[in-house]
């Protein structure tokens, strides 16, 4: 049975570590949510250790750059992993190789990083040569579906290549619209039958490296059970959690808002749209909160 709470303050105690999303608990992406960044602000006072765990395929120093200029205070976190460090990891593995690429062109944060780090960019190559292709998102998302790439990726399959999709968010808040991500197209790739590796939650490896920073922060390993995943996601936040064996807050005023509050700004909690919306999937949230507050 999932807890309903007023604020994080009800659980802090309970936990020595968090494990927070992003887009759609501390920002939507032109906005910074305030009340939000004081809950995780109180819990590290409390000697908590926060880390930030996000889909974005950008790495992780350029979304604390995206938190500064949103004025989101850096006392709200001790660290930050992003899907785009595990991408980053990925494509230093496969350097000897050549890459087609779908997403936005002018997002080069990806291979600026692996530019830095390592002195050579990724191998862009036309589709004809390419060994596998990266997904960062749609190339236009205001305009494009994910079915709109069914084409490329029936070639890509005709070829077996693999994909590795940056961010496997199906959706994300931008200034209170919702765009498709690169996991929409992943999803229909894997699908038809194609082979996805995917960098972020709900998968093991962000939350490994999520965990690690938090040791390094706390200076020794963290019990599972005092553990909190905080998210606005079920498929990626919740389920992730879920898999990890980790224990979640669900915050419902994300990306679910009209399936949860419905269609007006500001409405309060539906219990009985809650409730079938937890039944629907095969995981719940240990807890749930309509938005992040101490």
């Amino acid at each position: 049975m999932t807890r309903l709470v007023r604020g994080l303050a009800e659980l802090a105690s309970g936990y020595d570590v968090v494990l927070s999303d992003v887009w759609g608990v501390v920002h939507n992406g032109l906005i910074a949510f305030s009340k939000a960044a004081d809950a995780l602000s109180r819990f590290r006072a409390q000697g908590g250790t926060v880390v930030l765990i996000t889909n974005s395929p950008n790495p992780s120093r350029f979304v604390q750059a995206q938190l500064d200029r949103l004025g989101v205070p850096r006392a709200a976190y001790d660290a930050i992993v992003s899907s785009g460090d595990v991408t980053v990891s990925l494509l230093v593995e496969r350097a000897d190789k050549g890459m087609f690429r779908i997403g936005p062109p002018e997002e080069t944060a990806l291979f600026d990083e692996i530019l830095s780090r390592h002195g050579e960019p990724p191998r862009l190559v036309p589709f004809e040569e390419a060994a596998f292709v990266l997904c960062t998102g749609l190339i236009d998302p205001f305009h494009e579906a994910p079915a709109d790439y069914d084409p490329i990726l029936a070639r890509m399959l005709g070829r077996r290549l693999d994909l590795i999709c940056a961010n496997p968010d199906i959706v994300v808040e931008d200034g209170g619209q919702l765009f498709y991500c690169a996991g929409a197209i992943a999803e229909r790739y894997a699908d038809m039958g194609g082979h996805v590796i995917q960098a972020g939650k709900p998968f093991a490896p962000i939350f490994a490296k999520a965990l690690a920073l938090a040791r390094q922060a706390e200076g020794k390993t963290a019990d599972s059970a005092r553990i909190l995943v905080i998210g606005d996601a079920m498929r990626t936040d919740i389920k992730g959690a879920y898999e990890q064996g980790l224990d979640s807050l669900f915050v419902t005023s994300g990306i679910h808002r009209s399936e949860l509050h419905g269609p007006v700004q500001g409405a309060a909690l539906d219990a009985a749209a809650f409730r079938q919306f937890v039944e629907a999937a095969d995981f719940a949230p240990t807890s749930a909160i309509p938005e992040l507050v101490w």
